[in-house]
């Protein structure tokens, strides 16, 4: 058996630090220099020197909005010793840290971009560019497993007379640093992680910041700066400055931001791989990542608003299950109807369209039901006790959450405490 992983993201190094510990064969096709996935930084935004892409979103000064505690992975804790809010670069050098002490490098093709991923029969087509030779390389494999994230394709809805701003209009998803925005006037569309750190970031160098978002939806609370405010959505652009939001105010703008998050996207699934990405859905998926019509190719970490790096574990190892033989899938019938009673689920409790793959507080019960149907470990309760605790700080307070450190004291218990730095 051949496994080709793609990416070599948190997902990809943990689906192939346990597809390679069951004597499986298996590839990790990258398109960086290095391991990392998104939590690699560049000053490049666009497109990479060699007119590719560029996926990672990661900017200057980003910590993690999630304590280390659970940032682990759960046979492979983060061993820094100090606070639980780690930076970028101690969590990249801890996702290389694992990567050796696993011995994951040696299997990753780095530089090479997937252009096709195509059925062969019972098997797998593969196609790959080699970005600095240009080389094409191509290969067959029984097994394909994406872990590509989906933090790489923005979202950025035009506002109504949105041509007529005559100012900078921008993703966060080019963001690199607060340090063009000196004096500036700038509007932060979106409140989620991302949007409220931008605005935070931005509101230490800017004249003025507006924080512009659903506020019957959810509230963001805790201490702001003096120069950020919060607004309502915007209703639309009035001119080459002005912007006037459904609440009648209307203020002027140098910059527009949209933090407005990100869409499914797998450019390179040929349409015989028959994965739908409509609506934010993607589908036919068993459990959010087996391919139901053609359960030789997975996807790792579709699910959000978890934490992500225990989830990639679980469903790798899930994953594992079906590729040696120890679990038997359902008949398609009934993948398809586990499926389909989860989505009612989802829409009885409110559920969008576009929330189809979110577990938020929930995961716990969807990680329970991975390791009782594939009989693995499953994830301790105390990591989704903490995932809650400082989800729930996070919206509290956002300028102070990160000064608590967390403390695991057995499986289902921990303890957090006011961190000095």
């Amino acid at each position: 058996m051949r496994v080709a992983i793609i990416g070599a993201g948190a997902a990809g190094l943990a689906s192939a630090r346990h597809v390679s510990a069951q004597g499986i064969e298996c590839e990790v096709i990258e398109m960086g220099s290095e391991v990392g996935g998104t939590w690699v930084y560049t000053d490049e935004v666009g497109t990479d020197r060699f007119g590719y892409p560029v996926h990672t979103a990661m900017y200057k000064g980003l910590r993690a909005n999630l304590p280390k505690e659970i940032m682990g992975f759960p046979d492979f804790p983060i061993p820094e010793p100090n606070g639980s809010y780690l930076d970028q670069a101690t969590i990249l050098r801890f996702l290389n840290l694992y990567a050796e002490h696993f011995n994951l490098k040696p299997l990753i093709k780095f530089n090479h971009i997937v252009t096709e991923v195509r059925p062969n029969a019972d098997k797998w087509s593969i196609k790959a560019k080699n970005k600095i030779t240009k080389t094409e390389f191509a290969s067959i494999y029984d097994v394909v497993m994406i872990c590509t994230g989906h933090y790489n394709t923005p979202i950025s809805p035009s506002l109504s007379g949105q041509e007529k701003f005559k100012g900078h209009v921008m993703h966060s998803h080019q963001y690199r640093s607060n340090k063009p925005f000196q004096n500036q006037r700038v509007l932060v569309i979106g409140a989620g992680p991302s949007g409220l750190d931008v605005a935070f970031q931005v509101a230490e160098i800017a004249q003025q910041v507006v924080l512009s978002y659903d506020m019957t939806k959810k509230e963001v609370k805790g201490e702001y700066p003096s120069n950020l405010v919060k607004k309502p959505q915007v209703l639309r652009v009035k001119d080459k400055e002005h912007v006037e939001f459904v609440d009648g105010s209307c203020c002027s703008f140098d910059t527009i931001i949209y933090c407005t998050g990100y869409r499914y996207n797998f450019p390179f699934l040929h349409h015989d791989c028959g994965v739908s990405v409509g609506d934010f859905h993607v589908r036919p998926l068993y459990k959010h990542l087996i391919h139901i019509e053609k359960p030789t190719m997975c996807f790792i970490g579709i699910p959000y608003y978890v934490g992500a790096f225990q989830m990639f574990d679980i469903q790798a190892r899930f994953y594992c299950q079906y590729l040696n033989g120890s679990m038997s899938l359902p008949t398609k019938e009934m993948m398809y109807k586990d499926t389909e009673e989860d989505v009612v689920k989802r829409k009885n409790k409110g559920y969008s369209e576009k929330q189809m793959h979110l577990l938020g507080h929930d995961q716990q019960t969807y990680f329970e039901e991975l390791a009782s149907t594939a009989k693995i470990t499953p994830i301790l309760p105390v990591i989704c006790k903490i995932w809650s605790d400082s989800d729930n700080s996070f919206y509290k307070d956002l300028k102070n959450f990160r000064k608590y450190k967390y403390r695991i004291l057995n499986n289902n218990t921990f303890v957090s405490e006011r961190y000095i730095e």
